[in-house]
Order: C-alpha cells, then structure tokens, then sequence
C-alpha cells in the first residue's frame, strides 16, 4: 500500500528530529514526523519521568513501559556480557529518560570537528544554534547564550545540593581545580553545577519543549507506534520510508528523507536499506546498494566509580532529591586534549543499589573519559525491522584510553579520601571499594578491573559518522548527507565524529536545529 508524498518524512521523534521537523513544519514544509514508540500529549507522560532523579521511573516498571526500547542490549568492553543497553522510545526520545543534564560541548569540540572535514560545524556555526535553543535563567543575557527558547536550563543553588555534590566540589577545589560558574561558556573547565533542562523542578522533554505547541501546524503530521523497517530508493535517490504499523506493510514518499532514530536505529534502518559494510550486508542477505562503514565508529563515555558509604546526614532524603548537581571538567597531562576526563556526583550510587552489595546508603564519586580513541561496533543479527542490532561498545580497546582511565581512576580515589569527602563518608571507604583498591597501585591489574567494571554513561555516538568524503570512517558528508545517495540524511547524535566531552542530549537538540536551516 502507498500513501500521498511529503516534502520530508523525519524518522525518530528524539532530541534531533522533533527539533528538525518542528522547524522544518514551521518554514511551511509539510513533514510527516514518524516514531517507533507512542505518540502522546505532554499531559499523558507518567509522572515518574517528570521526577528530578532518572532512577525514581527507572525503577518503576509501568513507567518504563512502552518508553524503553525492550530487548536492546549491549557489551561494554570486550570483557563484558551483554547487557541492558537504554534507549528512550515514544516522542520525546531520550530526552523522556535522561539525567536532565542541558551541558553542551566545549567548543574545542566543534573545532576537531572542522578539521576532520565537518565544514560549518566550527564554534562560530554551532553557537547560534545552543543559543536559539535554551531559555537559561542564570546566564541568558550573556552573548553566547539564551533567553526565550524551548529548552528551559537552571542550576540547582548550592544550598540545595545533596551531599556528595557538596564533598565533590570542595574536594576538587581544595585539591586545586578551578571554579566555573557556567560550564555552558565555551572554554569552561574546572568545577561546575550542572544546567538541568527542567522547569519548576519538573522534567521537560524535547515533546513538551517543541512537540506539543507545534501539533496545531497544519504541516506537520506525527504519527507513534510506527516501525521503519527500510529507504525506499529510485535509482540512487531515497524517495520514501517502507513502514510496519499494526503488521501492515506501508509506504510513505517524501522528497527528503530524514532517519533521526538514534546512534542505535538510525545505522540499523541504513543497513536494512543495503547502505553499510558489504560483506556484513552480503552474510545477511541484502543487497548492497552503497559499501560505507555504518555503525563501525561507536563512542560513549566509559566512566568508574569509588562508591561511597554515607552518614545519615548525608544520604538522600527521599526518591525525588535529585540525583547529581556537580562536574569537573579537567585536563589530566600536559600532552593530553583539553579537559578529557571529567569527574561527577552521584547522591545515590544506582550499582550499588541494583546490586544491593551494602545494607548502607551509599553515593559515588565518577570519573568518566570525555574523549575517547576506542570504536565500538553495531551489526545487525538479521534483516528483520523488530531483531534489536548485536552492539559492542568496545570501551577501552585502546590502549591510550587505558592509561588515561588509570590516571583518572586514581584521582578520583584522591578526591575521595580527601577530609572534604571523609564528612559524608560512614565506615571505611576501602571495605566498600575492596576490589578496586586491591588493584590501585597495580597497572594490569587496574586495567583488568576497569575492562570487568566501567559503565558508560549512555552518551552513544558516532554510528553514522560525519567527515570529509575520502576518509575511511565518514558516511554522512558535512550536510548529513549519506554518501553515494541523494535525498537521505542523518541527523542525530549518530552522526557526530566523536563523542563530546559532554552529555550529548543539547548537542543533538543542536544539530536538529541547524540542519533543519540547511536541509533545502
């Protein structure tokens, strides 16, 4: 069955293509907006997800229902096991599940970025676009930022910060590093709260932030519940989407097609369309219509913990307290890139609640690699749309990612055993981190617990990555254009060369901004 044509069908309602699509529909486009998950009105959102702390939906099984993708899984290192990978489904995308953190890169950032070819994405392109996209309440009238846009950013005062927000920030400082009000100003580094995109102490997702107003334009459409298996191509030229809704098998023509489904669906539809690794497409069976490296650059930002047990004064006081409020941003070499390791603060340490290894409330220290040289790797497992692709991070394959998660590892357990971080820490420190600090002075044997036991922050990126032509990784051009097809783009954090040296949601709200000005 096929339906009438659009200007542009945007598959993915996340943080990049409900941007993308609202101000496409706003420039008189007519866009039809497809999402895998359900389509549903700010009002209707279950309340846990509004909670300042993730963990109070997280945890909460009729909220995580029907907003998480179920069966997608991940390894982390190449020691590890599959395991839960989460990715926000319904509009709103991850930007419905995530820490709430509105942090962007720092420019040095966007300036890698031009030099590996991404022409008019360099700190004097991107920043308009931060701008155009925040309502910051502390720093808006400042030149780089903004007052009046969807996304509302504030920080949470100090004297409202949990515990070990209050122990990391004057840890670090009294350990030297620097003070830095705004983390969002485009060479910050040092100690920072973190801009929280929340309004009144309450969730705000790119659907209540752009979604919602924009249902009354009579050019733009959205449609939930819908599974795009594949790019419907006439000759080289993409001209449509095939689509699953209700078991029926559907086609939706468009101009220009837009996959912003995610570091994870958006390779995975390319790869169903045949535009990906020949010989991966060729053992599944598809026919190969353009050999690019498609899901072979993955990053995310592998991160270690030094769980802290807590005094009663300094635990968490009920679910909703939120959950951290704190960064450090800093540089750990005088040969290393600026500010590749960031530390964090977490009120509440989620392994050690998943795992329940202690009868006491605990938080944690983290440490997290902002920039990062090992790739991961997405495969498909077959060439079915509803078959959740085979992911491996890869995290640490490179030895240079290694050494520099040593050094932040054991400043980090510096930090901790600091008397600033002893206030809020009840029993012994080394009991509660027993496996890690058996191993600290050891090389190897720190590298044989980080491979066993670093997380990632689930920052994926770099699935789809954007470069000059000629070079080996690149599959989107500068304009997001998939090489070797026309009228297909990329937008979403898949795209980006690497992983930021931030949380990734404002960073992928930005390239829905700024490709919906440049897509004509």
């Amino acid at each position: 069955m096929t339906s009438g044509g659009w200007d542009v069908i945007v598959v993915g309602a996340g943080s990049a293509g409900a941007a993308f699509a609202v101000r496409s529909a706003e420039k008189g486009k007519r866009v039809l907006l497809l999402e895998a998950g359900p389509d549903y009105r700010s009002e209707q959102m279950h309340e846990a997800w509004r909670s300042p702390n993730p963990v109070v939906a997280l945890m909460d099984p009729t909220a995580t229902e029907g907003l998480l993708w179920t069966g997608l899984t991940s390894s982390r290192t190449d020691r590890q096991q599959q395991a839960p990978y989460w990715r926000g489904r319904g509009v709103g995308g991850s930007s419905s599940i995530n820490g709430q953190i509105a942090i962007r890169p720092p420019m040095v950032d966007f300036e890698d970025w031009t030099a590996l070819g991404c022409s008019g994405w360099s700190p004097e392109d991107v920043l308009p676009y931060f701008a155009k996209l925040e309502d910051d309440a502390e720093f808006g009238d400042e030149p780089h930022h903004g007052r009046g846009g969807p996304t509302p950013i504030h920080r949470m005062p100090q004297d409202q910060w949990g515990g070990v927000d209050t122990a990391l920030a004057r840890s670090a400082l009294a350990a030297g590093f620097g003070w830095a009000p705004d983390v969002n100003a485009p060479s910050a580094t040092g100690v920072s709260p973190y801009p929280i995109n929340s309004r009144g102490g309450r969730r705000v997702t790119v659907n209540d932030a752009y979604l919602q107003a924009a249902r009354e334009l009579s050019t733009l459409s959205i449609r939930g519940d819908v599974l795009v298996d594949q790019v419907v191509f006439a000759g080289d030229r993409a001209v449509g989407v095939r689509l699953l809704v209700d078991g029926q098998v559907l086609t939706e023509h468009a101009d220009t097609v837009v996959l912003s489904a995610g570091v994870i669906h958006s390779p995975a539809i390319l790869l169903r369309s045949g535009v990906g690794p020949a010989a991966h497409l060729r053992f599944l069976g598809i026919d190969v219509r353009h050999d690019l490296p498609v899901g072979r650059g993955m990053q995310d930002h592998p991160m270690a913990l030094v769980s802290i047990p807590l005094t009663d004064a300094a635990a968490v006081k009920t679910p909703h307290d939120r959950h951290t409020n704190v960064c450090v941003r800093w540089t750990s070499g005088s040969s290393a890139p600026r500010n590749d390791l960031m530390f964090v603060s977490l009120n509440q340490n989620v392994l050690a609640m998943a795992s329940a290894s202690t009868g006491t409330s605990s938080g944690a220290f983290g440490v997290w690699l902002n920039q990062n040289h090992s790739r991961g790797v997405l495969t498909l497992v077959s060439a079915d749309p509803s078959d959740q692709p085979l992911v491996r991070q890869r995290m640490l394959s490179d030895e240079r990612d290694l050494a520099r998660m040593r050094h932040g590892v054991r400043a980090l357990v510096d930090l901790a055993r600091r008397p600033e971080a002893a206030e809020i820490t009840a029993g012994s420190l080394e009991k509660e981190n027993e496996a890690l600090f058996s191993v600290l002075e050891s090389d190897s044997g720190l590298d044989d617990y980080l491979l066993a036991m670093v997380v990632d922050a689930q920052h994926g990126t770099s699935t789809c990555r954007m470069g000059a032509a000629g070079a080996p990784g690149t599959v989107v051009d500068s304009e997001c254009r998939v090489l070797g097809v026309d009228g297909l783009h990329v937008v979403d954090a898949s795209v980006f060369p690497s992983v930021p040296r931030a949380n990734t949601n404002l960073a992928t709200i930005m390239a829905g901004e700024l490709m919906a000005d440049r897509i004509a």
